[in-house]
């Protein structure tokens, strides 16, 4: 049998192109686009067969945490590691950490392939063809990046020009070219042996180090310091903050891939997509005999090529023609498709506004170490939640200043502890916790338990919260 692959999912990106789906606390990898699965979990099923995978690694932002452990919970997939980067520093140093990390469990021939969380791909027979195609390369002395055959003069996406053919059915890189404008993409494309840049790579462990420290040794000094100095928190290995801040900030394209003379690519023909702005949502949805594509809760009349989404209300939209519109549960975008590409300069003026910033940074559901909520209504002096928690898991003892709570049992058995005094509350029954008083929620069943939770009082901030005690460590 070939040597397994060991699978690296970078999770760590904060985009917002896909306002108001997606948020700084929300990116677009962990929320449901097209499928009722999220990017990150299809990106999980991609890499499940384990005749050709070891079980994956993922590195994300500290933040992300609870999200890749909830998501990879709810997927039926165990992960080998969680990698915790505690500031952005690009792709350089995350891939460097994750090889020294793997590395050193799976020794220097380790073969790595560096995913992104939030691509859409049919992992079909065109995929798989590509995956053993690469390794083999790869296993030769390679750095392989994955190549998409264009479909189209795409203006948003890197390009890779062939060179040599190798053995086995790769190719030399001859060069990278950034994202271009529309004529130059057309001349590419007319000339032929040019593809997509898909940011996907597979490569040895050691070859990826030996390179990084070559043409970007910072880098390797800093992700190497900050692997020897980590510490374990709970299912997370926390890479050190002090030395893997001092690395550059910069991505792996620039650091090795655009340098490097062991750069080789496979051609690849399976349907890709980075889903980085609305338009590319609506050329890789389903469409109807009018060119839309609809989602969720909503119906269209006398519109054409649109691409309507909600994931809340319920949406009637009439007489309207290219154009993206988009509800989740708190805010509704609508633009036209052709500037689907400058969502992030609305973005950036939301963000800018205090009465509109949470908007951009806060997404209504949350996920935490127990499970999570969903803020459900808002209004003054009170808040409606939904709670999730997981079996066997429980809340912080903790209180409040300035809120009494009200908690109903919709599904499941819990166990609160309010003061001295513990209740089960089973479904259809509910408990008060007064203002000020010390309470606990816990989930002694086995199977998840929701309680809708009003809140009342004169502050309802999630900073209203003293924790006497906490089994995850939090203060």
């Amino acid at each position: 049998m070939s040597q397994k692959i060991i699978p690296v999912i970078m999770a760590g990106g904060k985009g917002t192109r896909l306002w108001p789906l997606s948020r700084s606390s929300a990116p677009k990898q962990f929320i449901q686009v097209v499928d009722e699965t999220s990017l990150f979990q299809q990106t999980l099923a991609r890499v499940a067969d384990k005749a050709i995978f070891e079980a994956p690694v993922v590195i994300t932002n500290q933040d992300f945490r609870f999200n890749v452990a909830e998501q990879a919970r709810e997927a039926g997939v165990a992960l080998s590691a969680i990698l915790l980067e505690p500031v952005a520093r690009n792709t350089a140093a995350a891939i460097a950490a994750a090889a020294y990390y793997l590395g050193s469990r799976f020794g220097d021939g380790a073969l790595l392939q560096l995913l992104a969380s939030d691509h859409e791909i049919d992992p079909g027979e065109a995929w798989q063809a590509a995956i053993a195609t690469a390794r083999d390369t790869a296993m030769s002395g390679k750095i392989v990046t994955f190549g998409i055959a264009p479909t189209e003069p795409a203006t948003g996406y890197g390009y890779i020009e062939q060179g040599e053919p190798l053995a086995g059915g790769a190719y030399a890189v001859k060069r990278f070219v950034e994202k271009p404008n529309l004529s130059v993409a057309e001349d590419m494309l007319s000339s032929g042996g040019f593809l997509w840049n898909s940011g996907i790579f597979l490569s040895r462990a050691d070859l990826l180090l030996s390179e990084l420290q070559t043409f970007a040794p910072q880098v390797c000094k800093a992700a190497k310091a900050a692997v020897e100095k980590a510490t374990v928190d709970l299912d997370f290995v926390r890479l050190d903050q002090e030395t893997f801040q001092t690395s550059p900030d910069i991505s792996i394209d620039y650091a090795v891939m655009e340098k490097t003379t062991n750069a080789a690519v496979v051609a690849s023909s399976f349907a890709w997509s980075d889903l980085g702005s609305w338009d590319a949502v609506w050329k890789l949805g389903d469409k109807d005999d009018k060119g839309n594509v609809v989602i969720g809760n909503a119906t269209v009349v006398n519109t054409e090529n649109s691409l309507v989404l909600s994931r809340a209300s319920h949406l009637a939209v009439q007489g309207v023609k290219d154009v993206a519109v988009i509800a989740s549960e708190d805010a509704v975008y609508v633009g036209r498709l052709d500037e689907a590409q400058e969502v992030g300069k609305l973005v950036r003026q939301l963000a800018a506004v205090k009465a509109t910033s949470n908007l951009t940074e806060t997404h209504p559901t949350c996920y935490r170490p127990w499970g999570g909520y969903t803020s459900i209504l808002n209004g003054d002096r009170f808040q409606v939640k939904r709670l999730f928690v997981l079996p066997g898991k429980k809340l912080s003892l903790q209180k409040h200043f300035h809120r009494s709570e009200h908690w109903i049992c919709v599904k499941g058995t819990a166990e609160v502890t309010i003061g001295n005094t513990v209740s089960i509350v089973r479904e259809n029954q509910s408990i008060y916790i007064p203002q000020g008083d010390l309470h606990r929620l816990y989930n002694p069943g086995r199977i998840v338990l929701e309680m809708i939770e009003v809140q009342t009082g004169s502050y309802l901030g999630e900073d209203d919260i003293v924790r006497v005690s906490d089994e995850f460590g939090r203060e």
